[in-house]
């Protein structure tokens, strides 16, 4: 835990992750790698929640997928080593404000890395970045991660609305091996080529030459906040991650959707924005993530229950989690029964409520003549899907329900998505259908976090 001015806390750990099995966007993987976790303490007098005065709230989050995919999302390299560098990240925080926190990962990283200087400022177009201000880590502008390990900034002034977008700014001096990142960000940043030096404090985004449709090295940006605000957890797989397909097999991502800030908890952000909730929603979805079993090295992830800690309980301010996963269990090998799925949805919604954090349940969508997780895969697995929807629908375990399931099927074929709300490899939702995901959310169902939830401290 971090302590007087010093946020950011590593514990740099391995842990073996062996559970069973992966999904989506294409690709069936192994198992076994790395994961590790860092919690920072919140700075003298600032409490994470529960208290009526500033509180650091998670405002936009990415969970760290892999490091060794040599692609993206899209299909666009990724490099599998760094050089001298400098990597400008971009992103579209939920929440605004005046003070933010910098999440950097090293999570799957095979060394150790040095970021040796930092800043964050408002992206204006493509790569330039307006008035960055520099980012330190326990008052230091450098600051070397192990493999393994994860690292919050101090706090740093910055002023923004809402979805303004960010550049985060990495320097990475010397050599290093392949990033951490998050696969799918359905996002467009920026690199420069090996040896090119800091160019962390160029405005104009020249040098910046190179574009990446993931996330490296960054996992989370928090912003102060005060009163109830509170953060809520969209946890998932692809679908949570936004991912749209173009083609029939899923992959590659449809470019047209990048930038657009489509995803199903996007969406749901600016319905509770315009209903004056005081709720950030971030996005912890991993395409082709599994509730079982883990899916490293690849981009799949730690399973559901591997992650669940890190990504979800421990980010800050996090006050509930809006959980919908487990198609891609049932499409891949080797397939759990119903039984073994719902005993690891029960044991999500424990280790939420041990915490004080509530939990609701989003049931699964069709997938019966889909390539992936249907009918090439799972020619059987619908008897199980509704079993599992069953069970979400009539349990009183969790804390509420959101049926998406209904909301988006084909009223004339209960096991396929109706055509406007699906992508063309009819698994994933396209644009309509993630709007539909949001509109499916009760935002009075979300409030109960907010309420009673200013106690002196």
């Amino acid at each position: 835990m971090g302590s007087g001015n010093v946020i950011g806390d590593m514990i740099g750990g391995r842990r073996r992750a062996v559970r069973r099995r992966s999904r989506c966007t294409g690709v069936v993987v192994a198992v076994g790698a790395l994961i590790a976790g860092a919690v920072a303490a919140s700075p003298p007098g600032m409490a994470e929640s529960g208290s009526c005065g500033t509180h650091f709230v998670a405002s936009w989050l990415a969970s760290p997928t892999d490091a060794i995919s040599p692609v993206d999302a899209s299909g666009g390299p990724i490099p599998l080593t760094v050089d001298d560098q400098t990597f400008r990240m971009v992103i579209s925080p939920h929440l605004g404000g005046s003070e933010v926190r910098i999440h950097l990962t090293n999570r799957f990283g095979l060394t150790p890395v040095t970021f040796g200087q930092v800043n964050v400022g408002v992206q204006t177009a493509a790569a330039a970045v307006r008035d960055p201000q520099p980012v330190r880590f326990g008052g230091k502008t450098s600051i070397t991660v192990p493999a393994g390990g994860d690292m919050i900034s101090d706090p740093v002034a910055l002023r923004f609305n809402a979805f303004t977008p960010l550049a985060v700014s990495i320097y990475v001096p010397g050599s290093a091996g392949p990033p951490t990142k998050h696969w799918n960000a359905n996002a467009t940043s920026y690199y420069s080529p090996p040896r090119s030096g800091d160019l962390t404090g160029r405005t104009d985004g020249r040098g910046f030459g190179a574009t990446t449709g993931s996330w490296l090295y960054l996992s989370g940006l928090d912003v102060a906040a005060s009163g109830p605000q509170r953060a809520i957890v969209a946890f998932g797989d692809s679908i949570t991650d936004g991912f749209v397909s173009s083609t029939p097999l899923s992959v590659p991502a449809d470019r047209a959707v990048a930038d657009t800030n489509g995803r199903y908890p996007d969406r749901l952000q600016h319905i509770l924005d315009r209903a004056g909730i005081p709720i950030s929603v971030v996005n912890a979805g991993i395409g082709s993530n599994r509730l079982l079993a883990s899916g490293e090295p690849l981009m799949l992830g730690p399973s559901a229950l591997e992650r669940f800690d890190h990504d979800a309980l421990n980010q800050a301010g996090v006050a509930g989690v809006l959980l919908q996963e487990g198609i891609n269990d049932l499409g891949l090998l080797p397939r759990p029964d119903a039984d073994q799925m719902i005993a690891g949805y029960r044991q999500l919604i424990a280790r939420a409520h041990a915490r004080g954090i509530k939990i609701w349940l989003g049931t699964l969508l069709p997938a019966s003549n889909a390539i992936v997780d249907g009918r090439a895969l799972a020619p059987n697995s619908e008897a199980t899907r509704q079993r599992i929807n069953s069970w979400i629908r009539t349990q009183h375990d969790a804390d509420g329900v959101v049926d998406f399931d209904a909301a988006l099927r084909d009223p004339a074929d209960p096991a396929v998505l109706q055509a406007a709300d699906s992508s063309v490899d009819h698994l994933h939702p396209g644009p309509h259908g993630y709007q539909a995901m949001a509109d499916a959310v009760d935002p009075s169902m979300l409030t109960t976090t907010t309420e009673n939830s200013c106690h002196p401290s």
